[in-house]
């Protein structure tokens, strides 16, 4: 489906960004460019992956210039720039306002100008039910991508978005910092051991967006069923595949943190539709002229419930080592540490 296709990454030379490489290099797809504003970040992967297909593009998504510039020729997008860190954005808040949802306002005025045939834009559990900056400017960011869905034929540009959990040995993960703390002799900081949080890979956070790309309409919001672990079990699982007696020590809950995350409201529950390993939530195609809604009733509501990292299958320490070990960097760092022992 990507066969001679060109794909635009914005936030490129994240984590996503390497995933969807690994998985699209080999293709035969045309170009993937990587937008993003880190020159260091665009070179260390430009030697890195040494390939013809891989085109950088300097820019910020809060510079409409810059993105518009990015555009020609381009089939598809996959929209990953963003403002992830809660604490920053706490303390920054119209920072992750300028990023996430401005930034997001941008790509997508751009790339129906453009007439670009897909958008897929990233989101979070934080969307759902936000308490903190980071969560309301990707809700926001959801909602900007609907309302813009609403104003194009999806036979001209279909935008749609993901929301998935917290991805394994991704940048800013709790799993690299528990690594580095064992190696360091240090004890493993956790915030609250009961707190739980959905935990999926990276290629199933690539997965979701190739699902969403063909099985989204314009303004959905796809959502993958995914575990939970609670912290404490994974600092535990952790240690026992290091094989390490480092304390762990609780430091209490940080600035917007919540004990457990949703990916599907109980509100989106009305109208959700279940596919199997994953949730689709339509966009709400009403107009302003809400009279004849009201007139009309309401139809049946969806027997679903919400879905959060509380009600979700709850891995215990074996399955979050199995979950762990099919990760690359954790494999590579427990060779390393063998070795050292």
């Amino acid at each position: 489906m990507f066969r001679n296709k060109i794909l635009l990454i914005t936030g490129g030379t994240g984590s996503f960004g390497h995933a969807v490489l690994n998985r699209f290099l080999k293709t035969d797809i045309t170009e993937i460019r990587i937008f993003s504003r880190d020159e260091k970040k665009q070179d260390d992967m430009r030697k890195e992956y040494n390939n013809d297909k891989l085109k950088f593009y300097l820019g910020d998504v809060r510079d409409l210039a810059s993105v518009r510039n990015a555009m020609h020729g381009v089939d598809y997008i996959f929209h990953a720039a963003a403002l992830k860190q809660v604490p920053s954005c706490e303390f920054f808040p119209m920072e992750a306002v300028k990023t996430n949802v401005i930034g997001t306002d941008n790509i997508l005025t751009t790339a129906i100008e453009a007439g670009i045939k897909k958008v897929i834009c990233l989101s979070t559990d934080k969307a759902a039910y936000p308490v903190n900056a980071m969560g309301t400017s990707k809700a926001m960011m959801e909602k900007v991508l609907i309302a813009k869905a609403r104003t194009v034929s999806q036979k001209k540009t279909l935008i749609c978005g993901t929301r998935y959990g917290n991805v394994m040995y991704s940048r800013g993960s709790v799993i690299p910092l528990f690594v580095e703390q064992i190696k360091s002799g240090q004890p493993l900081t956790i915030t609250d051991p009961n707190m739980t949080r959905f935990i999926m890979s990276l290629d199933e956070a690539v997965e979701l967006v190739l699902f969403a790309f063909e099985n989204a309409e314009s303004g959905d919001i796809m959502v993958q069923k995914a575990p939970a672990s609670t912290i404490g079990d994974l600092a535990q699982a952790v240690k026992e595949l290091f094989n390490v007696n480092n304390d762990i020590k609780i430091i209490g809950i940080r600035h917007g943190e919540k004990m457990y995350e949703t990916l599907l409201t109980n509100e989106e529950c009305a109208h959700a539709i279940d596919m199997g390993s994953f949730y689709r939530v339509p966009a709400d195609k009403r107009d302003l002229n809400y009279d004849k809604y009201f007139i009309s009733g309401e139809k049946e509501r969806s027997t679903l419930s919400e879905f959060n990292s509380n009600n979700t299958e709850l891995l215990n320490i074996k399955q979050i080592k199995e979950k762990l070990m099919q990760i690359e960097e954790i494999r590579l760092e427990l060779d390393a540490w063998r070795k050292l022992k």
